[in-house]
């Protein structure tokens, strides 16, 4: 399926790099979106999870929903977070799964990949890895994944399509996708799908 794009795509993902690097660096900042502690009280993620995760994982999570809520997961599933931030949702998915199981966060932010494999190493998870990456174009193999998550990240991504393609690529058969995410209620102008404020904020 060919997706006309209308944004400026390098642009675009320069400013949700900055922007997300200023949520890994400064997470106390105060940002457009809710972060941390409160939005996972707001979310009503697994408090008992939660509460094996160090600060600085809870600290940057910037995510819109709950995937935890959407179905189970199974100790030794292959995982993959996708734009997985400081590592919040891989590292409840790393719990989860168990050292027979694995997890892979992907994503392209520089600041977050490196808190997050910071905050993997401190908890000993030696099976949780992270990549960067791009949702359109995960580093990932084919059918090699028993279960995909997404937590506020797919929204921002420009070929919307693509991603799912992806999703549907690294899936093996009879895999699961928990997505978090948020959606518009009413059609966009071509003016406001160009607006690169308009994606990121």
């Amino acid at each position: 399926m060919d997706v006309q794009i209308t944004v400026d795509v390098e642009r675009l993902r320069s400013q949700i790099q900055e922007k997300y690097a200023n949520v890994a660096e400064s997470p106390d900042e105060g940002f457009h979106f809710h972060t941390g502690y409160r939005l996972i009280e707001m979310l009503d993620y697994p408090s008992d999870m939660v509460g094996q995760l160090p600060d600085s994982a809870v600290e940057s999570f910037a995510g819109v929903g709950n995937p935890w809520a959407l179905g189970p997961v199974e100790k030794g599933w292959t995982v993959v977070d996708i734009g997985s931030g400081a590592g919040l949702d891989a590292l409840i998915a790393g719990l989860k799964v168990g050292a027979e199981g694995h997890v892979i966060g992907v994503d392209m932010t520089d600041e977050m990949l490196g808190k997050a494999r910071a905050n993997a190493a401190g908890l000993g998870l030696s099976h949780v890895e992270f990549r960067k990456g791009l949702a359109e174009a995960l580093p990932v193999d084919d059918a090699s994944v028993d279960l995909v998550i997404s937590n506020g990240v797919i929204n921002l991504v420009p070929d919307k399509a693509r991603a799912y393609q992806e999703v549907f690529r690294i899936l093996r058969p009879g895999g699961r996708a928990y997505i978090a995410d948020i959606v518009i209620q009413k059609p966009l102008d071509e003016e406001d799908k160009k607006d690169v404020d308009l994606w990121t904020g």
